[in-house]
C-alpha cells in the first residue's frame, strides 16, 4: 500500500505532467496513438533568413496515389521519370561552369558515370576520390540529373568526384542499383586504396550507399575510408516515427502515402522491403567505416537517419549526426546558397579530411 507521502509525490508528478504536456485523456486512442487536432506550424524563427524565405513559399500539392495521380504501367513510369529527369538535368553544364568544376561523361564496367573535377583540387584531396550516389527515390535522377549534388561536393570540398548513374526501375528494379555501385567500386579499388575513397549521397543515394557497404562486407571487400549519408532512405517501409510526426510538415516529401510508397514498391519489386540491401537499417553494421549523417527537424526521414546513427554506434562505428533547424528532406539541395547548405558541405569536407588517407 502506498504511504501518504508516496501518494503525494505521485499526485505532484501527475500534476507536473499535466502542466507540461496537457491532459492526454482526449489525445490518446486505446492503442496509444496520438490524435492531434489541426495545428499551425510557423516558419522556424531560428532558421536562416534564406531558409525561412524558402519555407514560406507555397508548397506543391502532393501526388495523391488513391486519386490516380501516379503512373500505373511500366511505360507510364518510364515516361514520367524521363520527363522529370530531362527537366532536372537542364543547365547542368552551365551550373558546373558557375561552380568551377568540369564534367566528363563516360562508363565504368558498363555503368554510366560522370567525372566531376574541381578547377582547383585541394592538395589535401589530391589522392582522394568521392564516389557519389545520387538520390531520386530509386526512380528519378538519371543522366545529367544524376550529377547535381556531385557538383556541390566537388566545388565546396574541392575533391574529385565520380558520380554513378546507376540503373533504375521500371526497367531495372532491385538489385540493379546495388550491383552497379558494387561494380564501379570494385573497379576503382583496383586503382586506389579503399581508405582514400569516400562513398555517399542524399536520400535514396544515402540509402543505396549503406546498402552497398552491406554488400561490400558480404563480398569481403575493403570498405571506403568514409561515408556520407544525407537524410538516407534507410527504411522503405512505413515504420519510422517521423513519417507520421513530420507528415505535411516536410515540404519536400509531404507524405509517404503517395509517390514515396509507390517508388518503394517499384524499386523492390517482389523482394521484401525489409531486405537489408533494400532497407539497410535492418542490416548488421559491424565493420562500417566512419559515417557522416545529415537531416533536419522537419525531415520525414529524420527517424531513418536517427535509427541509422544508432545502429552505427551500437556496432562501434564512428558516426557524426548533424540535425539542422527547420530543414525538410534534402533542403540543403533546394536552397544551396543558404547558410545551412554551406555548413552541410563544410562539415562534410572536414569529416573527409579527418578520415580519408
Amino acid at each position: 500500500m502506498r504511504t501518504r507521502q508516496g501518494l503525494a509525490v505521485a499526485a505532484a508528478t501527475a500534476a507536473c505532467g499535466v502542466l507540461l504536456f496537457g491532459s492526454a485523456a482526449t489525445a490518446e486512442a486505446q492503442d496509444g496513438a496520438r490524435r492531434i487536432d489541426a495545428r499551425t506550424v510557423p516558419v522556424p524563427a531560428a532558421a536562416s533568413e534564406a531558409l525561412r524565405a524558402s519555407i514560406a513559399a507555397p508548397v506543391p500539392v502532393p501526388v495523391d496515389a488513391d486519386a490516380g495521380g501516379l503512373p500505373e504501367t511500366d511505360a507510364e513510369w518510364a515516361a514520367f521519370a524521363a520527363a522529370a529527369d530531362a527537366a532536372a538535368g537542364q543547365g547542368v553544364d552551365a551550373a558546373a561552369q558557375h561552380l568551377g568544376v568540369t564534367i566528363e561523361r563516360g562508363e565504368v564496367e558498363g555503368v554510366a558515370v560522370h567525372r566531376v573535377t574541381p578547377n582547383e583540387v585541394d592538395p589535401a584531396h589530391a589522392d582522394h576520390l568521392f564516389l557519389f550516389v545520387h538520390g531520386g527515390g530509386y526512380v528519378f535522377g538519371a543522366g545529367d540529373a544524376s550529377v547535381q549534388e556531385a557538383l556541390f561536393i566537388a566545388s565546396r570540398a574541392r575533391i574529385p568526384v565520380l558520380s554513378i548513374d546507376y540503373r533504375m526501375p521500371p526497367a531495372h528494379p532491385f538489385p540493379a542499383a546495388v550491383d552497379d555501385v558494387v561494380a564501379v567500386y570494385r573497379h576503382v579499388l583496383e586503382q586506389r586504396p579503399a581508405r582514400s575513397l569516400a562513398l555517399g549521397g542524399t536520400s535514396a543515394g544515402g540509402g543505396l550507399t549503406l546498402a552497398a557497404v552491406h554488400r561490400f562486407l558480404a563480398l569481403g571487400l575493403d570498405v571506403p575510408g568514409a561515408l556520407y549519408a544525407g537524410t538516407p532512405w534507410s527504411d522503405l517501409t512505413k515504420t519510422s516515427d517521423t513519417l507520421f510526426t513530420n507528415e505535411a510538415v516536410d515540404r519536400v516529401l509531404q507524405t509517404y502515402d503517395g509517390l514515396l510508397r509507390a517508388a518503394a514498391h517499384l524499386y523492390a519489386g517482389d523482394h521484401d522491403l525489409k531486405n537489408p540491401l533494400i532497407s539497410p537499417v535492418y542490416g548488421d553494421f559491424a565493420g562500417f567505416p566512419p559515417t557522416y549523417l545529415v537531416t533536419g527537424t522537419r525531415d520525414m526521414l529524420l527517424s531513418d537517419t536517427a535509427r541509422t546513427h544508432r545502429k552505427l554506434r551500437a556496432a562501434g562505428a564512428i558516426a557524426d549526426l548533424n540535425v539542422y533547424e527547420g530543414v525538410s528532406h534534402a533542403d540543403y539541395l533546394l536552397v544551396p546558397d543558404s547558410p545551412e547548405s554551406m555548413e552541410v558541405y563544410a562539415e562534410l569536407n572536414a569529416f573527409l579530411l579527418r578520415h580519408l588517407e
